[in-house]
């Protein structure tokens, strides 16, 4: 159930709609437009006796009870409900959560006013047809205390309401605080979001946010996770081809600021890992719409994209040489040397060019220049489909040419395939949805896997390459046993099942026709 940002809400806060009307009566349905951001406690404080902040404060405590059945039915489908106390009223919620969002949420919702803390479930609200004889089983699952503090803001002719909320997502034998801000847009356009956000950033450090309070309280329920892999990208049969864009940059963008978070946090090689993973689709998938994004900002952002992904290179590729069999010195030297790259991924996370990049790759895909260029026009409104159809041939075409002699060729060009194919992985999976039935399915699915092996043993032929690189840099070709960890041997091994995967590849049928 993930949702898309249309760009006439971002325009003109539209509120009601056909879904709005078909669950009428006592509950009420709009569109909410917010920016949330994330920020520490004591940066908080501070903002708050800054300038930045005029205006009558008003503060109130809230505790919302989270419900949900044993099996998550709610959530597996993309809704949440809860029922918030505060300032002597008890308000049930339905929402339509955005999982595909970063920083920015537009979500329908369901209001009404409850007596107690018991949820009124009926045909106002999805919730009873999709619970069906699962009502009974609706339970609390956790609650979610918080105390907000309000302000309006006037930004550049708009009106936005700001909160600060310092909160605590509370389950029966776990806890988790949290401090967050949420800009929203009561009138104007929501470009005025993001020049107060840089306002604020350049006061105290403001980072996107990516997670509601509903996702804070199930992640106490949940396996605790060492990283995000990327959600699938969910686009609707009638999206054009910008809307395609604006929703796959938003799913890259949360799955890079989720990964963050936990490398903020103290990290793991798997988030650096796929905090990369994350950059990496976000380069494709400038490659993959090139033809409605390639101006001169576009190549400024993906440049700044490559710049991060490149400051993250060093510990991911010390990670990758640490997970072999290694002499007791060539271990010791590398495990150093990590702890140095680690150290540095945290001073650029760290940065306000970082920080930067985030807001500025979300104020873009939101109200970027690109969205009114004329002559780009026809291609931005042509269905994504049929964008989806040319894109996946060319870029198959690209890796089925390169990669005809993979086993023959230097280091550098085999390289190249590897990164094609990278590409056309990422297009397969941003346009999966959009060739359905159980036909597509197999074939996509079969696409994929002979994709993969492919990819892995690139990967792994390039992991060879790069070892003396990386350890003469260190200091370490001269160290005993050094050379095992490019071993001739398992090249060419390597080379012969590379061949044979890119055959596979090939035999592999198109699922997008």
């Amino acid at each position: 159930m993930l949702a898309f940002i249309d760009e006439t809400w971002i325009k003109t806060g539209t509120v009601g709609s056909e879904t709005g009307r078909k669950y009428g009566g006592a509950m009420t349905r709009s569109d909410e437009i917010e920016l949330k951001l994330v920020l520490n406690r004591e940066d908080a404080r501070l903002l708050e006796t800054s300038r930045l902040l005029t205006g009558d404060r008003t503060t109130q405590r809230q505790r919302s009870i989270y419900f949900d059945t044993p099996d998550h039915r709610l959530a597996r489908a993309g809704l949440t409900l809860r029922i918030r106390r505060a300032g002597g009223r008890r308000i049930q919620t339905v929402k339509a959560r955005d999982a595909g969002s970063a920083g920015l949420f537009v979500r329908p919702e369901w209001e009404r006013a409850v007596p107690d803390d018991r949820p009124v479930i009926d045909d106002t609200t999805p919730l009873r047809a999709l619970l069906d004889k699962s009502v009974a089983d609706l339970a609390p699952l956790f609650e979610i205390h918080v105390e907000r503090r309000a302000w309006s803001i006037r930004e550049d002719a708009a009106i936005i309401d700001m909160v600060i909320d310092r909160g605590m997502a509370v389950t029966a034998d776990r806890q988790s605080p949290f401090c967050e801000m949420e800009l929203e847009l009561k009138g104007g356009d929501a470009t005025a979001l993001f020049a107060f956000a840089r306002k604020l950033d350049a006061a105290i450090p403001v980072r996107l946010g990516t997670l509601t309070k509903a996702e804070r309280g199930y992640a106490l329920i949940d396996a605790a996770v060492t990283a995000f892999k990327a959600e699938p990208v969910v686009l609707d049969h009638d999206m054009t081809t910008a809307d395609a864009f604006q929703h796959v940059v938003r799913n890259c963008l949360r799955q890079f600021r989720q990964n963050e978070d936990l490398l903020l946090a103290g990290g793991s090689p798997e988030a650096i890992h796929q905090a990369r993973v994350a950059l990496r689709r976000l380069r494709s998938a400038f490659s993959v719409f090139a033809a409605i994004v390639d101006d001169d900002v576009s190549g400024r952002l993906r440049d700044e994209v490559r710049w991060l992904a490149t400051e993250l290179g060093d510990a991911r590729n010390l990670d990758v040489l640490s997970e072999r069999a290694l002499p007791a010195v060539i271990r010791d030297r590398l495990e150093t040397a990590r702890r140095a790259a680690y150290a540095r991924v945290d001073e650029v996370l760290a940065s306000p060019r970082s920080r930067r990049l985030m807001l500025d790759l979300a104020q873009w895909i939101e109200s970027g220049a690109w969205l009114a260029a004329v002559d780009t026009r026809e291609v931005r409104r042509q269905p994504a489909r049929e964008l989806a159809g040319a894109v996946l041939d060319r870029f198959r075409r690209k890796v089925k040419k390169d990669g005809r002699h993979v086993a023959e060729v230097d280091d550098q060009a085999r390289h190249k395939v590897r990164r094609d194919a990278k590409k056309l992985r990422y297009a397969a999976d941003f346009f999966a949805s959009l060739f359905e039935g159980k036909h597509a399915r197999r074939r996509h699915t079969r696409f994929v896997v002979t994709l993969e092996a492919l990819q892995d043993q690139l990967g792994a032929l390039n992991d060879l390459a790069t070892a003396p690189h990386l350890l003469s840099r260190l200091g370490l070709m001269d160290e005993r046993d050094a050379t095992t960890l490019f071993d001739p041997d398992s090249k060419q091994a390597l080379l012969d099942t590379a061949e044979e995967a890119y055959h596979a590849f090939v035999d592999a049928k198109r699922f997008w026709r």
